[in-house]
């Protein structure tokens, strides 16, 4: 599996308001409620993860969660990154939520 090309990225990232391209990474930083609505939005992406194959890296402090997706092995993003944002973006459309300010978490 080859990585997409920044270009298609940019492209297909305007059906995914909120994801941005960070380097090799699909970047999202989000601020829930509280702790227990960023731990089950989380838990509900792991259970996309595991049957999809394909785990985020992802950073979580009480109620914000820092969610980077890339393709290890194609070292940078491609369809499985965007077939998990499509999950993430069906969770986040009935969750109430807050996008916050790109901050980086991971060295590229």
């Amino acid at each position: 599996m080859k990585a997409l090309l920044p270009e298609y990225i940019q492209e297909r990232l305007t059906a995914h308001p909120g994801w941005r391209l960070e380097g090799i990474w699909l970047a999202r930083d989000l601020q829930f409620e509280d702790f227990k609505s960023a731990w089950q939005f989380m838990d509900y992406v792991a259970g996309c993860a595991e049957a999809q194959d394909h785990h985020p890296n992802w950073y979580n402090v009480y109620s914000t969660v820092q969610i980077r997706l890339s393709t290890h092995d194609a070292e940078g993003v491609t369809d499985r990154d965007f077939h998990l944002v499509s999950s993430i973006d069906e969770y986040l459309s009935d969750a109430q939520h807050t996008d916050l300010t790109p901050t980086p978490i991971f060295r590229n």
